[in-house]
C-alpha cells in the first residue's frame, strides 16, 4: 500500500504512478490540442469571413455530445482504459486528416465541419470515460479533488503555451502545421495509457444489484432520476448548462474581437487566449491547493457571477491593454467555476452511478453548448459581437446570484454525504445550513 501523501501538497496526486503517467502524456497532448483550437478558428474565419460559421463549426462539434446521456450507461459495462485509448487514437487520426487537407491546400469549409462533427462523436465517449477513469488512476481517494485540480492546471498550462505557439506557427507556416503537431502529440497520451498498471480494474459491476439483469434504458432512467432528485448535483448541472449556453461560447467570438474590434491578427488572438490561460492556470492551482471540496458551492456562486461581469466588461473594451487583464479574469473565474463543479459532483455522487452521472455532466457542460454557439454566432451577425457577448454575460450574472441564494438548501442535503465520506467531523461542529450571505462555519467547511 503506498504511503498516504501529505494532504496540503499541490502535487500530492502525482504520488500515484498511473496518474503521473497520465499527466505526463496529457502535458504534451494538450499543447497540441490548443494549437489546433486556435488554428481551426483562424482557418474557418479566413475561409468564410463570417462569425456565424465559427458558431456553426462549434455547433456540429458539440451536438454529438448529447450522446453522452447514453454513453454514460454503456460505460458502466466497458473497460474505461481501452475506451480512452481508442478514443485518443481516433482523435489523432482526426488531427492528421485535417493537417493533410490543409497542407495540400485543398481544405474547404465543409471539411472542417465534417471533421469537427467526427471529433464530437469521439468526445461523446472519451470525455465521460476519462472523467470516470481518474478515480482508478489515483491510489488514495482523498487525492481525487487534487487530481481534478491538477488536471485543470495541466489543461490551462497548455492553454497558456498552446495559443501563443499556435499564433506564431500560423503566422510563420500556416494552420496545417498546427494540426500536424497536434496529431503527433497524441502519441504521448497513448504511450502513457499503455504503460499503466492498474490495481483496480476500471470495469463496473455486472447488470443490476445482486446480479439481476437490468435494461440499459432502465439504467439510464435510474441515473436520470438520481440526478434530477438530488438537489446539489441537479443545481450544479443546471448552472453548468446555463454557463455552457450563454457564457462559454465567448471563445468562438475571439477571432472577431481580435480582428474587427481590436484590429489585430492571429498573434492578437493568441495573446487573448494566452491571457485567458494565465488566469485559468492561476484558478486551477488555487483549487488544487484546497484540502477539501467543502465550501466549493460558495466559490461557484461567486466565480460564476464574476465570470459574467468579466465577459461583459471585455465585450465593451476597445483597447487591447484593457482587454488582456479582463480576459485573464474571464479565464480565472471560468476555470474555478468548472473545476469546482467537477470536484463537487465527483465527491458527492454515488460510486455505482458515477459513469452515468458523468455522462450527464458532459452533456450539461458541452452538449448544451451547440445551442449557445449558434445563438451567439447568430446574434453577433445581427447586433454585433460586443452586444451578443454582453447579452450572454447578463444571463451568467443572474445564474450566479440565483445559485448563491440556494446555498443553504444545498448545504443541508450535502452535509450528511460529506460526513459519511469523512470530509466533515462526525459531530455537528458547525451549523448545517449557514445563511447565503454570511460565513458561519470554519473556512475549510463553510458550505458545499
Amino acid at each position: 500500500m503506498p504511503q498516504a501523501p501529505a494532504s496540503g501538497s499541490l502535487l500530492r496526486a502525482l504520488r500515484s504512478r498511473n496518474y503521473r503517467l497520465f499527466v505526463t502524456g496529457q502535458s504534451v497532448s494538450l499543447i497540441g490540442f490548443w494549437m489546433q483550437r486556435i488554428a481551426m478558428s483562424w482557418l474557418v474565419y479566413r475561409l468564410t469571413d463570417s462569425p456565424i460559421t465559427l458558431g456553426t463549426v462549434d455547433f456540429v462539434g458539440q451536438v454529438p455530445m448529447l450522446l453522452s446521456l447514453y454513453t454514460g450507461v454503456l460505460l458502466e459495462k466497458w473497460d474505461l482504459r481501452k475506451t480512452v485509448f481508442i478514443c485518443q487514437f481516433l482523435s489523432m487520426c482526426q488531427a492528421l486528416a485535417l493537417a493533410a487537407l490543409t497542407l495540400t491546400d485543398v481544405v474547404q469549409y465543409w471539411h472542417v465541419v465534417a471533421l469537427s462533427c467526427f471529433m464530437g462523436f469521439i468526445n461523446a465517449f472519451e470525455l465521460p470515460a476519462r472523467q470516470s477513469f481518474v478515480i482508478f488512476m489515483v491510489d488514495h481517494k482523498q487525492d481525487l479533488g487534487n487530481a481534478i485540480g491538477l488536471n485543470s492546471s495541466i489543461f490551462n498550462l497548455a492553454r497558456l503555451l498552446g495559443p501563443s505557439m499556435g499564433g506564431i506557427t500560423i503566422a510563420a507556416v500556416g494552420e496545417g502545421i498546427c494540426f500536424l503537431l497536434n496529431g503527433v502529440s497524441y502519441l504521448a497520451t497513448l504511450v502513457a495509457i499503455g504503460f499503466m498498471r492498474l490495481t483496480r480494474k476500471p470495469i463496473a459491476k455486472p447488470d443490476g444489484e445482486g446480479g439481476v439483469r437490468q435494461s440499459k434504458m432502465a439504467d439510464f432512467r435510474e441515473g436520470w432520476r438520481y440526478v434530477t432528485t438530488f438537489e446539489p448535483i441537479r443545481d450544479i448541472l443546471l448552472a453548468l448548462a446555463l454557463l455552457s449556453i450563454f457564457g462559454l461560447p465567448y471563445l468562438i467570438l475571439l477571432p472577431v474581437f481580435a480582428r474587427e474590434i481590436l484590429h489585430g491578427g492571429p498573434k492578437t488572438l493568441g495573446f487573448l487566449l494566452t491571457a485567458s490561460g494565465v488566469g485559468a492556470l492561476t484558478g486551477s492551482i488555487m483549487i488544487a491547493l484546497r484540502k477539501t471540496p467543502v465550501g466549493l458551492s460558495r466559490v461557484v456562486a461567486y466565480t460564476l457571477t464574476g465570470f459574467g461581469c468579466a465577459t461583459g466588461a471585455f465585450a465593451l473594451s476597445r483597447w487591447l491593454p484593457l482587454s488582456l487583464p479582463l480576459m485573464a479574469f474571464v479565464g480565472f473565474t471560468m476555470v474555478v467555476t468548472l473545476v469546482s463543479c467537477n470536484t463537487l459532483i465527483q465527491t458527492l455522487v454515488d460510486d455505482d452511478k458515477r459513469n452515468r452521472v458523468m455522462g450527464i455532466y458532459i452533456v450539461a457542460l458541452m452538449g448544451t453548448g451547440p445551442a449557445g454557439s449558434l445563438l451567439l454566432g447568430w446574434l453577433a451577425s445581427v447586433i454585433g459581437a460586443p452586444l451578443a457577448l454582453a447579452s450572454g454575460s447578463a444571463v451568467c450574472i443572474v445564474t450566479g446570484i440565483s445559485f448563491w441564494r440556494r446555498l443553504p438548501r444545498l448545504w443541508a442535503k450535502a452535509a450528511p454525504i460529506y460526513r459519511a465520506k469523512g470530509l466533515l467531523p462526525p459531530e455537528d461542529a458547525f451549523e448545517s445550513a449557514p445563511s447565503a450571505g454570511a460565513e458561519t462555519a470554519p473556512a475549510s467547511a463553510s458550505t458545499t
